[in-house]
């Protein structure tokens, strides 16, 4: 019995392992890539460094999900590791921008394996009255990964080099590689059935489709511009082509049927809707911090540890409240949290005090963290073992393609808000600095602005972001509309088989 335990707490560490890693790997690369950049060169092709990664871990993750059904968790998860490190140690060794591109594209071959089956063993694994707590502690690594990993790019990239944001992988990896190899016995019979090769194809060309779309317009390209109208058309039709390919296909990478689970189809709603949301304070609370209040990088990344714990706290709450109470009750919660926390945050001025931001920041934060371990258990609730991949996958796919919509269309918003603000403080009577808000984040240039400009310029900023937080609050309210219609559901703890 005591080595049955032990080697649990194996699993669980070699899953955390994995989940940390590959959850971190976006943000502590996008926090080093200014001096990747100014290494490698290539200033105008840096935006394919982020989106080789985000294209390939948002296409596998519906069909690893899938293939874990039908050949097994363990031998695609380690698959997914092996990749990844691969792909992570070439990275480091990358000699141009074009390859570093490529080989983000095998890492994220392996990153799209790691996270969605990670939370499916842990279904397989533990009996139901243990999956709440297990399932909040990955959701808790989750969040706290999303949120260290600019803290951890800022020092690794000044203290080490820029290469050992990759290199950092492989020793985890191969730690948690061990562990499962070592410790995970798969003991779910798993029967051969018919892989969706064209459910695939039309997948992942949609999905590559939109997110070169996303990624190129309002950047390299106008938004109204031939390429770019090409990228959404190719994406809808494949789109459309999915749909109807997954509606004849004998064993579909995305199962239809799920969606008429209601539980099921809310969760795939709010993991969207939250992961569009919650994106946009990882991003613009740093930028808050550096162009506003002065501060530096470092201390830009460390202002998140308030809502890193935030959602630590609240994934760890949802986790243990899954039996006790139904998924729609704890999600009430959440919604509240995350309502209240966005508000107060949209009503931020230049003289808000640190201590109010790290308050504002520590209650959103634990909002968001509901969704982090609630969601995967909400989409795999009653479902056979079989199907348990497919729903898991499902969902982290939701909230991979929220955070990237989300983050375009905020970032368009706030850009757009803050040039406009711009030219209303200074209309036709503008300075180098006044119309170039990015030496507010260089100490050196921002000391040289004089003061009355610098203000317009720091007034501005903020308004644009809070004006972005406030519009944030509308995707929020259409979460708490869902989350009403979700139903009465919980997780059961009367039976007491393994995995079942």
């Amino acid at each position: 019995m005591v080595d049955q335990t032990r080697h649990i707490s194996f699993i669980v560490a070699g899953l955390l392992l994995a989940i940390f890693m590959a959850a971190m790997d976006n943000t502590i690369v996008a926090t080093a890539i200014g001096t990747i950049v100014a290494d490698l060169g290539g200033v105008d092709q840096f935006i394919w460094v982020t989106s080789a990664y985000m294209v390939t871990v948002m296409a596998g993750m519906p069909i690893f999900g899938k293939l874990s059904d039908m050949y097994g968790r363990k031998r695609f998860f380690l698959f997914g590791l092996i990749v990844f490190l691969i792909g992570s140690a070439l990275c480091g060794l990358a000699q141009s921008i074009v390859q570093l591109s490529i080989f983000r594209a095998i890492q994220g071959i392996g990153g799209g394996a790691l996270m969605p089956i990670a939370f499916t063993i842990v279904f397989d694994v533990f009996p139901p009255e243990k999956r709440g707590k297990m399932t909040g502690l990955l959701g808790a690594v989750f969040g706290m990964s999303s949120v260290l990993g600019p803290l951890l790019g800022a020092y690794i990239t000044d203290y080490l080099s820029w290469h050992w944001v990759f290199y950092v992988n492989v020793p985890i990896g191969l730690l948690s590689i061990f562990f499962i190899v070592r410790y995970y016995k798969e003991s779910t019979q798993h029967t051969k059935q018919a892989i969706d090769w064209y459910g695939a194809l039309t997948l992942v060309i949609a999905v590559v489709s939109l997110m070169f779309a996303l990624e190129l317009g309002g950047k390299h390209y106008e938004w109204s511009s031939i390429p770019i109208i090409c990228l959404f058309t190719v994406s809808t039709v494949f789109f459309i082509a999915f749909l109807y390919v997954e509606t004849k296909a004998k064993e579909p990478i995305i199962s239809f049927v799920l969606f008429k689970r209601r539980t099921f189809a809310i969760a795939q709603l709010l993991a969207f809707l939250y992961g569009a949301t919650f994106v946009i304070l990882t991003v613009f609370i740093p930028i808050f911090v550096q162009a506003v209040y002065g501060g530096t990088a470092k201390n830009a990344g460390l202002i998140l540890m308030p809502m890193m714990l935030g959602s630590v706290a609240g994934s760890s709450t949802a986790g243990i409240s899954q039996t006790k109470t139904s998924y729609r009750n704890i999600m009430f919660v959440s919604i509240i949290a995350y309502f209240f926390g966005m508000l107060l945050l949209s009503m931020m001025t230049p003289e808000t005090s640190r201590l109010w931001l790290t308050v504002y920041m520590a209650l959103a934060g634990f909002g968001v963290g509901f969704s982090f371990s609630l969601l995967p258990s909400a989409s795999m609730h009653n479902l056979e073992p079989r199907f348990r991949g497919t729903a898991n996958s499902t969902n982290s796919f939701f909230r991979s393609l929220g955070m990237t919509i989300g983050i375009t269309i905020f970032g368009t918003i706030q850009s757009n808000k803050l040039a406009a603000e711009l030219r209303e403080s200074f209309g036709t009577n503008t300075t180098t600095f006044s119309l170039d808000p990015h030496a507010l984040f260089e100490t050196g240039a921002r000391a040289q602005i004089p003061p009355n400009v610098l203000q317009k310029i720091v007034d501005a900023m903020a308004s644009s972001i809070t004006f972005t937080f406030s519009i944030a609050l509308i995707p929020i309210a259409l979460s708490a509309i869902a989350i009403f219609f979700m139903g009465n559901e919980k997780l059961e703890v009367q039976q007491k088989g393994r995995g079942q």
